[in-house]
């Protein structure tokens, strides 16, 4: 192939603190040897990337945990293979992937830590990338470029906060990139989603944007209707619900539990929007954990083969995501693409378009 001798990228800019505004830099990268790749390496031509509320708080210095000085961020990008290194077998040229978010999870039972491309490597904000064929995954035909940017975090964690063994009635909390995913996945394996925001403009546009499915998505206002339990036991007859994937953190928990099904119920925590304050007794979550042998499961994304098992699901389905789509940046608007973010204006996911061809 013919390459250029330099490509794009935006890295962060040094010292971010929760009072300063975001910063990113723009930058000028070499350009990837290709006669000098791996034998199991790909070089990788980046399409879109799909931006997670962790990359806002990395910028603004609000991130928990260390992340590498002056990185590449974001960790979620849908692209292409141009190039591989001589023994690489389970990819071509020309096929369509994505980067697992988690480089050393790959059958979910290693045990020697994380690794995040945009926290701990260089991220995907880039025109160009090289990853280890074991940490890639093909995407689904069927999906475009902004689409397949959303699979590798918000998808799996949907995935596996969702459970697809289980029927019933599911309640999603929020109406951010992992929720609406939820909710497309719950109504492509038949169930009935129960989704709830402060919104009702939201409720009611994201309800609208599947118009193949009127009556089959309830919704609420949470703000409206603070007493979960009662509403979610009015949307479901007195049964409850069989899942709750709880975006908003611990406060919610003994509600989450108390609104499931009779027994053996589940609350998938994937988030904590709403900060990590309970008011509640530790005793009092045992009890409710107890009393409806029910399951608590933290969810963080997931591994390179529950990925490749999304997407066999989704290209076994047909199934598209074009409602997760929220509003597509350029790359020279990548900074805007995180205001924006941030702001919480948004429904889905945000993206960045990376490659015009």
């Amino acid at each position: 192939m013919s390459c250029p001798p330099t490509y794009l990228s935006y890295r962060r800019a040094p010292g971010p603190t929760p009072s300063s505004p975001l910063t990113l830099i723009r930058t000028t990268e070499p350009f990837p040897n290709v006669s000098s790749l791996s034998p199991h390496e790909v070089l990788l031509k980046i399409h879109a990337v799909s931006l997670n509320y962790r990359d806002v708080a990395i910028q603004n210095g609000t991130y928990p945990l260390p992340v590498k000085p002056k990185g590449i961020p974001v960790s979620d990008a849908a692209a292409e293979v141009v190039a591989v290194g001589g023994s690489v077998t389970r990819f071509a040229k020309g096929d369509k992937v994505t980067v697992i978010v988690d480089l050393k999870n790959i059958t979910g039972r290693e045990d020697d830590g994380y690794a995040t491309p945009g926290v701990d490597y260089d991220g995907l904000l880039r025109e160009y990338a090289v990853f280890h064929e074991e940490v890639l995954v093909k995407l689904p035909g069927q999906l475009g470029w902004e689409e397949g940017a959303t699979l590798a975090c918000v998808g799996v964690t949907a995935w596996r906060a969702l459970g697809l063994h289980l029927s019933g009635t599911k309640e999603i909390q929020g109406t951010g990139g992992v929720s609406i995913f939820t909710l497309i996945l719950a109504l492509a394996a038949g169930f009935e989603p129960i989704i709830t925001s402060s919104s009702d403009t939201k409720l009611e546009n994201l309800i609208n944007s599947f118009p193949d499915r009127v009556g089959k998505i309830n919704g609420y206002n949470y703000r409206t209707f603070p007493k979960q339990v009662a509403k979610v036991k009015e949307l479901t007859n007195g049964k409850g619900v069989n899942i709750v994937v709880n975006n908003v953190g611990t406060a919610s928990i003994l509600d989450d539990l108390e609104s499931l099904v009779v027994r053996d119920g589940v609350v998938s925590l994937v988030g904590y929007l709403d900060g990590l304050k309970a008011g509640w007794h530790h005793a009092e979550l045992a009890i409710q954990l107890i009393k409806k042998a029910a399951n608590l499961r933290g969810i963080f994304c997931g591994s390179r083969d529950d990925l490749q098992d999304l997407s066999d699901y989704l290209e076994e389905k047909n199934v598209r995501l074009r409602e997760l789509v929220d509003k597509v940046f350029e790359f020279e608007q990548a900074k805007e693409a995180f205001v924006y973010l941030e702001s919480g204006k948004h429904v889905g996911k945000v993206l960045i378009k990376v490659s015009s061809d």
